[in-house]
């Protein structure tokens, strides 16, 4: 099934504003763009994904993207991941995919292996709870409209009553490696922990998350007096 992989990305600037109390912008934006690039790498190697797009109105995660199998779909408005998400499924739609993957940009700990089965057993419409269960990390969507996408705080529920009501052949997935993304200073806890116990994977969004713990300790380091 000719299968796109939608991945909306919110501007780094922008990004994480719920970690404000923890981390300075640049170190927001220095791990949401980590996060991203780990995704994106980890997307290019799931099999049965045919393309990605990439939907964003951040000129460096544009740059970013640039790289084979991989679209950029401009995102003027920024109007959150939900209408991120539906730039993606028109564009779809239109280039005449059947089937629309859509995750978000801070789950780097995305296992291309177990994407590649969670494809292989999919209904016309599967839906990736977060680790909380209220969130939703990945929808599998076959066609890419088959339910409109609802993201934000409480999206499981949305995105279940949407699958009952489409009448469509629906399931939930938990898929390990999509169940840390990063809202808060707990998830970011969480996902340093979780990668502690994964070597190898997510590289970028382990040196950011390195960068962050030494500049932590040269903050707290007491001064010495010249």
């Amino acid at each position: 099934m000719n299968t796109i992989a939608i991945l909306p990305v919110k501007s780094f600037t922008a990004a994480k504003q719920r970690l404000a109390d923890r981390l300075g912008a640049g170190s927001r934006q220095a791990l949401a763009q980590a996060m991203f690039s780990d995704v994106l790498s980890s997307l290019r190697r799931v099999a049965g994904v045919d393309s990605v797009a990439v939907v964003t109105g951040d000129r460096l995660a544009e740059s970013v993207a640039l790289g084979e199998r991989v679209q950029v779909l401009h995102d003027p408005e920024e109007a959150g991941q939900s209408a991120a998400a539906m730039i993606g499924v028109r564009y779809a739609l239109a280039a005449g995919y059947e089937r629309a993957l859509l995750v978000p940009g801070d789950t780097p700990m995305l296992d291309p292996d177990e994407v590649g089965r969670l494809l292989g057993a999919a209904e016309p419409v599967t839906i990736v709870p977060d680790r909380h269960g209220t969130g939703t990390n990945a929808l599998v969507l076959a066609p890419p409209d088959a339910i409109e996408p609802s993201f934000g705080p409480g999206s499981f529920e949305r995105h279940l009553h949407a699958a009952e009501a489409s009448g469509l052949g629906h399931a939930v997935e938990r898929v390990p490696s999509l169940m840390f993304d990063v809202d808060t200073p707990d998830d970011l806890a969480e996902l340093a922990s979780a990668l502690d116990g994964r070597r190898g994977q997510a590289q970028s969004t382990r040196g950011a998350l390195r960068q962050l713990q030494r500049s932590r300790a040269r903050a707290s380091a007491p001064s010495v007096a010249a």
